[in-house]
């Protein structure tokens, strides 16, 4: 599974867009003014970040440091080696045309709550 990660000048504004725009449903939040969210549109699910505008992909998979060594032997670079982190075990890669990967998955049922309600 594949989730995209985006990067947006303003996290709290963007996830009230998409959840007003397109529907989305909010099944995980973290912070305050400049949040991490990942939200829902069917089946589909993907994340919102505060920061300068980019995106990155996140790569679920059942064994992270495979597929990772996988991918540094094909050509990646390892950006950050896979480790333990906030409830995942997720590595970063960039690929050979400049994208950047996170490569985990999640150790803790996933969404780990229940969203905050504002």
């Amino acid at each position: 599974m594949i989730e995209p990660e985006l990067f947006v000048g303003r996290s709290r504004d963007a996830v009230d867009f998409y959840k007003a725009a397109f529907g989305a449903v909010e099944l995980h939040r973290v912070g305050d003014e400049e949040i991490v969210a990942q939200l829902a549109l069917g089946d589909a699910r993907f994340w919102v970040h505060g920061g300068e505008k980019n995106v990155r992909l996140l790569l679920v998979v059942d064994d992270p440091r495979l597929v990772a060594a996988q991918a540094v032997a094909a050509g990646a670079t390892e950006l950050s080696p896979v480790a333990e982190e906030h409830g995942w075990l997720v590595g970063r890669i960039e690929d050979p045309f400049g994208h950047r990967w996170e490569i985990g998955k999640a150790l803790i049922p996933w969404p780990p709550h229940e969203p905050q309600r504002r």
